[in-house]
């Protein structure tokens, strides 16, 4: 997979509920709500599967039912196709367990 940077902003806009992180460093972002702390356990552990099958893994905090995840790819120096790939990866795993 490309470790092409690419832009953000174009990264954050072809995906739902992702936006550009704050920040000096480039980066996408998105929080999701859970129904309770085990739906949104549940959910770290599908990403962090699908994340250590890419090499490629997520910064991440979970508090109760939210869970926050930033992508970036930090060798590359900002976003990359690894990232927008697993950001599909979240919002489909994300949306099987009910997440908003």
């Amino acid at each position: 997979m490309s470790r092409s940077v690419i832009d953000p902003t174009a990264a954050a806009a072809d995906l739902n509920a992702w936006s550009v992180a704050p920040g000096e460093r480039p980066a996408i972002r998105r929080e999701i709500a859970f129904a309770d702390f085990n739906t949104a356990f549940g959910f770290m552990s599908r990403v962090a599967l699908k994340a250590e099958t890419m090499d490629h893994h997520p910064e991440w905090s979970n508090v109760y039912n939210r869970v926050e995840v930033l992508l970036t790819t930090h060798d590359a120096g900002g976003v990359t196709a690894l990232d927008t790939t697993l950001a599909r990866f979240i919002d489909e795993a994300a949306s099987a367990l009910g997440g908003k």
